[in-house]
């Protein structure tokens, strides 16, 4: 539910009818998501509309679909109009109905997008995941961006807030060490959506109508497909579809896809708690640490 800063529903409706000129006929709440609140606004004379309430800047998120729909072909909604507590972007009807075909468009879209590359890692501005900010220099190495402003980020903040135990961040600092044998330097740091999973994407009729919730910059490729495999978001359709149009080199699902994982699950750790420490304690095992 919308904390206590964040706009009522009443203020989201009254809102909505200046921004668009046109009566809100109905407001209904949305499932999905596991930061802020997302509601679908229906009006008298135009289009449905989303309208997503949060204590995290919404403007980042605004700028992020921005910064994908400027710079690639990826779908993403029409963003309207943002501020900090109230985001409004364009309804995009789904199914939910996530059969081979569509993992197989979900390969051929992020294979696109990771055909957008920069010189270096990072992005013109720190961008978001769910509720932490990710820092995003620019940096000439991956490895050393992925580690810096990642993995050791992340298990600080985690350490700091009292969800990451002092020996699981000792094994997270001794990974981090020992990165540069264990990831690849990609060919040129790709442009990756960041946080791809189900609930992210909309799917209708066999084929994808959006991407949702960036939490975008440059990296290596990699790195997307890790999250993807981490959460069993999509299966041999979406890989073996991704590996036809761009590759997957040897070892990324032996060792390199669990070296990224620890990333996301320090996020979960750090979200949902000390629940998320088992799996981030095997991954680490698994690693040899």
């Amino acid at each position: 539910m919308p904390g206590e800063t964040t706009p009522s529903p009443r203020t989201v409706r009254a809102r909505a009818a200046s921004q668009f000129e046109s009566a809100v006929t109905a407001l209904t709440e949305l499932d999905g998501g596991e930061v802020g609140t997302v509601y679908r606004l229906d009006f008298a004379d135009r289009a449905s509309v989303v309208a997503k309430v949060g204590d995290t800047p919404l403007t980042v998120e605004a700028r992020m679909l921005r910064s994908l729909a400027a710079e690639s072909d990826l779908p993403v909604p029409t963003v309207y109009d943002a501020t900090d507590d109230l985001l409004f972007m364009a309804y995009v009807e789904g199914d939910g109905a996530f059969t081979p075909a569509v993992e197989r468009d979900i390969a051929d879209h992020l294979a696109a997008l990771h055909d957008v590359t920069a010189e270096r890692s990072g992005f013109p501005f720190d961008t978001l995941s769910g509720p932490y900010r990710l820092p995003n220099p620019w940096t000439d190495s991956w490895v050393e961006f992925f580690r810096e402003h990642r993995l050791l980020d992340a298990a600080e903040a985690a350490a700091t807030e009292g969800t990451l135990p002092p020996a699981d961040a000792e094994r997270v600092d001794a990974l981090a060490a020992d990165l540069e044998a264990i990831l690849r330097e990609p060919d040129a740091p790709a442009l990756v959506h960041g946080d791809v999973w189900r609930e992210n994407v909309v799917v209708r009729d066999g084929a994808v109508r959006a991407f949702l919730d960036p939490a975008v910059y440059y990296g290596h490729p990699e790195v997307e497909l890790a999250y993807v495999a981490l959460f069993d978001s999509f299966g041999d359709a979406f890989f073996d579809r991704y590996a036809d149009r761009r590759g997957i080199e040897d070892g990324f699902f032996e060792t390199r896809a669990t070296a990224y994982g620890v990333f996301p699950l320090l996020e979960h750790v750090r979200f949902f708690g000390r629940d998320y420490l088992p799996r981030l304690r095997e991954s680490l095992t698994q690693l040899g640490y």
